[in-house]
């Protein structure tokens, strides 16, 4: 009993619902104005890019590229200065250690 009254609401579900003709789109003939620029633009074409931009992009990857060289050159001078250092360090423990050893007499 159950089942014949469900697939009896089914069908007249089905029925009802699928009987109607109405158009998808009734005087659908109007064409909206786009708000915003549709013109596809080639990455590779001049447009893609504004001078500005592509100048400013030349201008930055310069300007990292410097900071690089500068960086590499303070890393240069600071390695210069530690050899150095440590030249005098090594020249200052030998002075001491010459200073510190008596001299012997030979004649003794």
């Amino acid at each position: 009993m159950e089942r014949s009254l469900f697939a009896a609401i089914l069908l007249g579900f089905l029925f009802t619902s699928c009987s109607k003709d109405r158009p998808i789109a009734e005087n659908n003939t109007e064409v909206l104005p786009s708000r915003y620029d549709t013109t596809a633009i080639d990455s590779f074409s001049d447009g893609a890019v504004s001078v500005d931009v592509a100048r400013q992009i030349r201008m930055s990857s310069q300007k990292y590229q410097d900071s690089l060289k500068e960086v590499l050159k303070m890393q240069q001078e600071e390695k210069r200065i530690k050899e150095e250092m440590d030249k005098e360090k090594k020249k200052a423990e030998e002075e001491n250690k010459l200073k510190e050893k008596p001299l012997k007499d030979p004649n003794q």
